[in-house]
């Protein structure tokens, strides 16, 4: 084969890959997250447009669930130690959404294609599941801490506040809680 088909026939598969789901390169700064991936704030935009939920929230909460990476998963569980069985979760992509509630999203919008390693897919999961905490729940949209808690917990979960035992989680969510007012400050400012 020549060089130049195989030069061809490389770049052709490599185009076809699922797109860029690494990390952006700075993400203690919204401004260099959004200046890096000016998508990420279209899409936030357009969910914040489409469900009140402020970018700031979404920004916090992708960041905890999968530190920006659009393919991220749970880990392998091990049987003793060393035979791999299974995921602990179905978790998947930016927003980290399981299965059976990534299903419900998409039979409820209507939105059979959306893929949870898109980032616009993965916000708007993200403002309905927050808009329904937040008219089931009561939980203001722009609450971050309590909007994480339904959102880990399950909405069920958050109603019968399966959270309260969990200190760890509890701290996880005033962190998301914290990053939220710190990203908001910092879109507040960017040039």
């Amino acid at each position: 084969m020549s060089r130049l088909l195989r030069v061809s026939v490389f770049v052709l598969v490599a185009s076809c890959g699922g797109g860029n789901y690494s990390a952006p390169r700075n993400m203690d700064d919204a401004c260099a997250i959004v200046s890096q991936r000016p998508e990420y704030l279209r899409a936030m935009q357009q969910t914040e447009r489409r469900w009140g939920v402020p970018v700031a929230v979404q920004m916090a909460t992708i960041y905890q669930e999968s530190k920006f990476i659009g393919d991220a998963r749970t880990p392998f569980r091990y049987a003793l130690g060393v035979i791999p069985m299974g995921r602990q979760s179905s978790a998947y992509g930016y927003s980290q959404a399981i299965d059976g509630t990534w299903e419900e999203y998409q039979s409820d919008t209507g939105n059979r294609r959306a893929q949870r390693n898109k980032i616009s897919d993965a916000t708007d999961f993200m403002g309905w599941y927050m808009h329904k905490s937040s008219e089931g729940l009561g939980i203001p949209k722009w609450d971050a801490q309590n909007q994480y808690l339904a959102y880990h917990e399950g909405r069920s979960g958050y109603a019968s506040g399966s959270h309260r035992q969990k200190g760890w989680l509890l701290n996880v969510a005033a962190e998301v809680g914290q990053r939220a007012v710190t990203y908001d400050t910092q879109l507040r400012n960017c040039r």
